[in-house]
């Protein structure tokens, strides 16, 4: 049963968080220490250095040898029904959106487990959920993370060729003009749409592009590189080096405060408090806490869960919204608006709802 002391543990896991994001809110908007310009780049600093540095030191202190496979297919199920039902939203609907399904399939599967999973539920659950969180952040990082870091750059990547072509620029101020003169036909039409399309760029040169930018990303093997460390140092029983350590240490620690510091900067950079507006935020609200919950739900009674592992597994599929995945949309401008409200009012009103799952959860057998 869940006590005042344990409740107070995760608010001081919580509180820290909300002063980096204050101190990067007020560097713009009250003291004026930093442009706009210059949030820019520490952002960046935060995508290149010190998430992936903090990715790689935790996952390579795991062992790999020791998961539990049967929750990690759970996971697996839950987050490929997400991504089903989106595909098909964004392609049947008329109101679909690949755009909006990247950011939806974030808001729904994407948690923050090691800040506030791993103090509320060893409050919970003992040992043996901190266990299940920490798995649960590494495959995060290794799949999920990874597959979202890759269709982010490809939008990028595909819209930065589109964009460089001069056939398309010339061919949309050739459109432009003729239309403002009244003499554009159907056919020059029905051409022009069939120049636009073949100026799109091809798959191979779009993934060649994909790939080059990718292997200068250290986000895209921090945690290949460290469950390789983790596997291999669990199979020949040794222990990284302690200036290695140090190195990756002095970096890695600064993860999460930068990124909140991050997260405050952008906010001081926006017009309104709530980025998003209220409607947008009871949406991410809604994926958060109830989408990811019912998918994970579906996915562990689907491989055989049961008693604390399968409360553990659906609880912390209710977290509070990945910094990782505010990050990436800052730095690939995609949504960080609503990524940002997600995860300041998300951490807000999690505890509360995580501790009604709780309660919930311990009427299933």
């Amino acid at each position: 049963m869940i006590g005042w002391g344990d409740v107070y543990k995760v608010v001081v896991a919580m509180v820290p968080l909300y002063v980096a994001l204050v101190l990067g809110y007020g560097s713009i908007k009250w003291w004026r220490i930093f442009t706009p310009e210059q949030g820019e780049a520490i952002n960046r600093l935060v995508c290149y250095f010190t998430l992936p540095l903090f990715t790689f030191e935790f996952t390579a202190h795991i062992d790999p040898f020791k998961m539990n496979y049967l929750f990690i297919g759970a996971d697996a199920i839950a987050k490929v029904i997400i991504v089903t039902i989106l595909a098909l939203w964004a392609k049947c609907c008329s109101k679909g959106s690949y755009c909006w399904s990247i950011t939806s399939f974030s808001l729904s599967t994407l948690t923050n487990s090691l800040v506030v999973g791993v103090p509320l539920l060893q409050a919970m659950y003992g040992s043996m959920a901190v266990d299940l969180v920490v798995q649960a952040s590494v495959i995060q990082a290794i799949v999920w993370l990874t597959i979202l870091l890759f269709v982010l750059e490809t939008r990028r990547s595909g819209n930065d060729l589109y964009a460089n072509n001069n056939n398309n620029n010339d061919n949309n101020d050739n459109n432009t003009a003729a239309l403002a003169f009244g003499d554009k036909t159907s056919k020059d039409l029905e051409e022009s749409a069939k120049k636009d399309d073949e100026d799109r760029p091809s798959f191979c040169s779009l993934m060649k592009t994909v790939g080059l930018k990718l292997a200068m990303n250290p986000n895209s093997y921090a945690c290949i590189l460290g469950i390789t460390w983790a596997f291999l140092a669990n199979r020949f029983h040794f222990q990284m080096p302690s200036i290695m350590e140090g190195s990756i240490l002095i970096m890695s620690r600064a993860g999460i405060g930068t990124a909140m510091f991050s997260m405050g900067l952008f906010m001081a950079m926006q017009k309104k408090l709530i980025a998003c507006g209220p409607s947008l935020t009871v949406f991410g609200m809604a994926l958060r806490f109830f989408a990811g919950p019912l998918t994970m739900a579906i996915g562990s009674v689907a491989v055989g869960l049961h008693g604390d592992v399968l409360r553990v597994a659906i609880i912390q599929a209710a977290l509070p919204q990945s910094i990782t995945s505010f990050i990436y949309a800052k730095e690939y401008g995609l949504h960080a608006d609503v990524l940002s409200t997600a995860v300041i009012f998300g951490m807000i009103v999690s505890l509360p709802v995580l501790i009604g799952y709780y309660a919930v959860l311990e009427f299933v057998h």
